[in-house]
């Protein structure tokens, strides 16, 4: 009997603590028993200027990251804009896009963010406005599907290497040339040949997200891959 007697209030107990933290994990998906982070909580990290890479998933973006042997086809440049989180991507036009949303297209919204190893004395707010002016010079550009190194039109990896290059006088990689890429595999030989026909300039000057990635006057802020 006195088994009995206190069985029915801690299972009672036990109950009532699992239904409200049930609650509370769905109502605050942050809370600790959670055990996870969610992207509000990364981007917390993030600091204006900072640049983004994502793996895409068109065809195009496929041929890209054959061609340059990387997981990432896309980047933009975060910015700071009225309190908001923004990306500044070359896409069809050039246009700034909520960091979420842009996050959200990207394969399994997984992201790589990096930094300049000493942007706390480069990046101030004089360089940072000057990165911005350029970068709103370029706002409605035609996205450039034949890499072409103007500013006629504009693909993602040359709109973040020219406004750091134009805004803050950064070169962040070193320019290659289109026949430096793996050119071989039969999805990138069919890009190429829809693009340009069989008149392939392999001399034109090319910068790649992975060149990017790679710098080494970047250093990596978050990564969720």
């Amino acid at each position: 009997m006195k088994k009995s007697k206190y069985l029915f209030p801690i299972i009672t107990f036990l109950l009532s603590f699992g239904c409200a933290l049930f609650v509370a994990m769905k109502v605050f998906p942050n809370n600790p028993f959670s055990g996870t982070k969610t992207e509000n909580n990364l981007a917390n990290k993030i600091q204006d200027g900072d640049i983004i890479f994502q793996t895409s998933e068109s065809k195009q973006c496929e041929a890209v990251r054959i061609a340059t042997n990387s997981k990432f086809s896309h980047c933009g440049i975060i910015f700071f804009v009225n309190g908001g989180k923004f990306v500044l991507e070359a896409v069809q036009p050039v246009k700034i896009t909520p960091l979420e949303e842009w996050i959200a297209h990207g394969k399994d919204h997984k992201y790589v963010v990096k930094r300049l190893k000493n942007a706390e004395t480069v990046l101030n707010t004089e360089t940072l406005d000057k990165m911005k002016t350029y970068g709103k010079k370029l706002l409605g550009k035609e996205y450039d599907a034949y890499f072409e190194w103007t500013d006629n039109r504009i693909y993602c990896s040359e709109l973040v290497w020219k406004i750091y290059k134009n805004g803050a006088g950064i070169e962040l990689s070193k320019l290659k040339q289109l026949e430096d890429f793996n050119l071989t595999d039969e999805r990138v030989q069919k890009i190429l040949k829809e693009r340009y026909g069989n008149d392939i300039p392999l001399d034109e000057k090319v910068v790649a997200p992975s060149d990017l990635v790679a710098s080494d006057l970047l250093k990596t802020v978050i990564d969720t891959y």
